[in-house]
C-alpha cells in the first residue's frame, strides 16, 4: 500500500534549518552541520553524484540513506525547499534547484508554491512540476504517477507540518543530531497537542545521528 512518509533531520531542539536562511546559506546559520552524519556515507555520495567526492564510509546510517529513494514513485517538496529568490519566478537565470544538471531524485517531483511555471525537465528522470493549488492538490498528482509505490515529502518544514495536520502522513523517520541551534525552523511547530498520534517502530543509534521512525496511528 502506498505511504507518504518523510525522512528529516532535525537539531536536539527540534530545528530542521537554522536562522537567515537565504540563497547562500539555504540551511541557515549552523543549518549544514546536521547532515555531517549524511556528507560522509559513500551511500549519500553515490545519489548525489560528484558534489560530495566519491569514497565514503559504510555504518548504521547506510540502511537510513538507502531507504529514503527505495520503492518511491514521486516527491513533494515546498517552494523553499527547491530554492530560488522569493516571488514570481524569474528568466534572469532561471533557477533550476540547488542539486545541477542530475538531481538524485530520478522520479516527478512536485514542488508547492503560489507562482506557476511549466514543468521542468532535468536529468536522470528528474521532471520538477509546480503546484499552485496546495497540498491536496499535490498529493493527488503524486498519486496519480506513484503507482503503488511510496510518496516522500522531502520538506521543509512548513510542507511537512501542514500533512501532518491535514493527517496525511503515514509514517515519519527523525533523524535526531546532538546539536543545538537555538532558532531558525522548528520541524514540528504549528501542530498543537495531540495533533499526531505515533507509534515508535525502530531506533537506530549511528555515528552522529539517531534514527527514530514512527508510524501515525489513526
Amino acid at each position: 500500500m502506498t505511504k507518504l512518509r518523510f525522512n528529516l533531520t532535525i537539531s536536539l531542539d527540534g530545528y530542521l534549518a537554522g536562522p537567515d536562511q537565504s540563497l547562500d546559506n539555504p540551511l541557515g546559520v549552523g543549518g549544514m552541520q546536521l547532515h555531517d552524519w549524511a556528507f560522509a556515507l559513500a551511500a549519500f555520495r553515490t545519489q548525489h553524484g560528484d558534489a560530495f567526492g566519491a569514497g565514503g564510509e559504510t555504518n548504521a546510517s547506510t540502511q537510513v540513506i538507502e531507504e529514503q529513494v527505495a520503492n518511491v514513485g514521486a516527491v513533494i517538496m515546498g517552494r523553499n525547499m527547491f530554492g530560488g529568490h522569493p516571488g514570481p519566478w524569474r528568466d534572469d537565470p532561471a533557477w533550476t534547484g540547488w542539486w545541477g544538471d542530475d538531481p538524485p531524485y530520478h522520479v516527478p517531483v512536485f514542488v508547492i508554491t503560489h507562482h506557476p511555471r511549466p514543468p521542468l525537465v532535468m536529468q536522470g528522470g528528474t521532471t520538477f512540476h509546480f503546484v499552485t493549488d496546495g497540498i491536496a492538490a499535490a498529493l493527488a498528482a503524486a498519486r496519480a504517477v506513484a503507482g503503488d509505490k511510496d510518496i516522500a515529502v522531502a520538506g521543509g518544514a512548513s510542507i511537512a507540518q501542514q500533512y501532518m495536520a491535514a493527517g496525511l502522513l503515514d509514517e515519519l523517520n527523525v533523524s535526531l543530531v546532538p546539536v543545538l541551534l537555538g532558532a531558525g525552523e522548528r520541524l514540528f511547530d504549528q501542530l498543537g497537542a495531540g495533533a499526531l498520534r505515533l507509534e515508535q517502530v525502530r531506533v537506530i543509534a549511528a555515528p552522529g545521528v539517531t534514527h527514530i521512525r514512527y508510524r501515525v496511528t489513526r
